[in-house]
């Protein structure tokens, strides 16, 4: 029997109790002034364990926390099994933390930390949801900024109440919204001639006949420019064909950058649309005729903002004069390509607050992040 006022939390148990574990956000967050809902459907492709692909390598558990009968905050606790292969604790996680009750979040991260303990888990780092290729990091700074797919919104109080809790500071995550215009691609500074000069070098879009094999090229880069780098998990093959495959409406070819070195790929970057431009006025669930409005948006690509999710420069280039060059001929491809698209920003975000070479090249054209997100980790006992 519980009292009145009291903080139960319990694992999520059956579909509707699923369902709601999955627009908990929405309808926790729906009254702030700058919160915009993701679409519910999006959030399903994440985190049901029927159609995300984490769990063709990974387990999770949910938890809710309820007063007096109402939900007031969930979260995920989740083991990839890719990361017990790498050195060092075992490690699992927690993820899709959501509260603006912080008495719950607590009770929240201790249930998340007990059944990952259970599972013979010694560190538990997070939030990640549910993996790296997720979102990543509690919101610490930019909750006033518009929204940003695949990038979490959390009150100014979670993070401070994650601390609270027992959890330290691991890391935090940058994001950088740069402008498509002339004045930053000159910031930027890449010489007209600098691949004449190199020689060897060239730049290719999206192949739409041959997506499977770009998408086998991009998983390859990736995976082999970020290994060891803190907190990466391996992208795997399933990921990133479903990562495609749901971006297919609204995938152009100038959205894949893939640089090639006397025919060799060598760097990949990914461009997705911000599909908040097209459904902030519409809502997670949309009506019939909200939907008729996306359907419509989609067909026009009526985006005005992108985002950099996977980008990547082959380790072998280390040390290189092109490994030095490269990521900033990446840079100036996106804004070109942003000119070629609608839009007129482009986020690079999830910048590790360590990568200073990384945050050099960007911090010449944008001087200071405009979000930070910040991972958390504790160990166990």
């Amino acid at each position: 029997m519980t009292t009145p006022n009291q903080i139960v939390v319990s694992p999520v148990s059956g579909a509707r109790q699923l369902s709601l574990f999955i627009k908990l956000p929405r309808l926790l967050y729906n009254d702030q002034p700058s919160y915009v809902p993701p679409l519910d459907m999006e959030q399903k492709d994440m985190l049901h364990p029927r159609r995300s692909p984490f769990f063709s390598h990974g387990t999770a558990c949910y938890f809710l926390a309820w007063r007096d009968g109402k939900p007031i905050g969930r979260i995920s606790a989740q083991i990839d099994t890719l990361t017990l292969e790498q050195p060092g604790p075992r490690t699992g996680f927690f993820g899709a933390l959501d509260a603006l009750d912080t008495d719950c979040v607590k009770p929240l991260l201790d249930a998340a930390t007990d059944w990952l303990k259970a599972q013979g888990i010694e560190r538990i780092r997070g939030p990640w949801t549910l993996n790296s290729h997720g979102e990543s990091g509690t919101m610490i700074d930019g909750q006033m900024e518009p929204p940003m797919v695949g990038t979490g919104w959390h009150p100014a109080t979670l993070g401070p109440a994650i601390e609270q809790a027992g959890f330290s500071k691991a890391i935090d995550l940058l994001s950088y919204r740069m402008e498509t215009s002339p004045a930053a691609e000159q910031a930027n500074r890449i010489p007209n001639n600098l691949r004449e000069r190199l020689g060897g070098i060239t730049v290719r879009g999206l192949r739409k006949d041959r997506i499977d094999e770009d998408a086998d090229i991009l998983r390859t880069i990736y995976n082999d420019a970020w290994e060891g780098t803190w907190g990466n998990v391996p992208i795997t093959a399933i990921e990133i064909h479903a990562l495609l495959k749901a971006l297919k409406p609204v995938l152009r070819p100038e959205q894949f950058v893939l640089v090639e070195f006397k025919e060799e790929p060598v760097a990949i970057a990914l461009v997705i649309p911000n599909v908040f431009d097209l459904n902030g006025d519409i809502g997670g669930a949309p009506s019939p005729l909200g939907w008729v409005k996306l359907a419509s948006r989609l067909l026009t690509h009526d985006f005005y903002s992108a985002r950099v999710i996977l980008l990547g420069v082959k380790k072998k280039l280390s040390g290189t004069a092109l490994s030095a060059i490269i990521p900033g001929l990446l840079i100036d491809e996106l804004m070109k390509r942003g000119r070629d698209l609608p839009y007129r920003t482009i986020e690079l975000g999830w910048v590790l607050e360590t990568n200073m070479p990384i945050r050099n090249l960007i911090e010449r054209i944008v001087p200071v992040p405009y979000k930070r997100h910040r991972m958390f980790e504790k160990l166990l006992s």
